[in-house]
């Protein structure tokens, strides 16, 4: 993909980050929301997997580089303002640190409790040693 015609359209804040919505193509499910940074946004259309900037760690990281829960990039969508960018990808096993598909397993009810409803798919323990 060419990098520079991307880049045009793409305006990142003044941390030098936009945020990312990722969604999985076959169910449209939203998975997570993450940020990228310049390199990881061309790293991410280089390689066609999702590379996110790290905050917590101040790092670029693979999605995925330690569980093997790579996200494979099928479609780019960018927003109306060039602030947000919207990826649909391939979901390989699950796309939540915690184990569960999507990073938003979780539901509020009507009493504002909070409630997991989904399976987690694999012990976050026994992969994040």
């Amino acid at each position: 993909m060419k990098m520079n015609k991307v880049l045009e359209k793409i305006k990142f804040d003044e941390k030098g980050l936009i945020p990312a919505i990722i969604q999985d193509e076959v169910s449209g499910e939203v998975l997570t929301l993450c940020y990228m940074n310049k390199d990881a946004l061309q790293k991410t259309l280089e390689e066609g997997k999702i590379y996110v900037f790290r905050r917590s760690k101040g790092k670029l990281m693979l999605k995925g580089e330690t569980s093997g829960c790579i996200q494979i990039v099928r479609k780019v969508s960018i927003d109306c303002e060039g602030n947000s960018l919207l990826f649909e990808v391939e979901q390989v096993k699950a796309g939540c640190h915690e184990g569960y598909f999507s990073c938003y397993f979780r539901q509020v009810d009507k009493d504002g409790n909070i409630n997991i409803t989904a399976e987690r798919i694999f012990d976050p323990k026994q992969v994040y040693k």
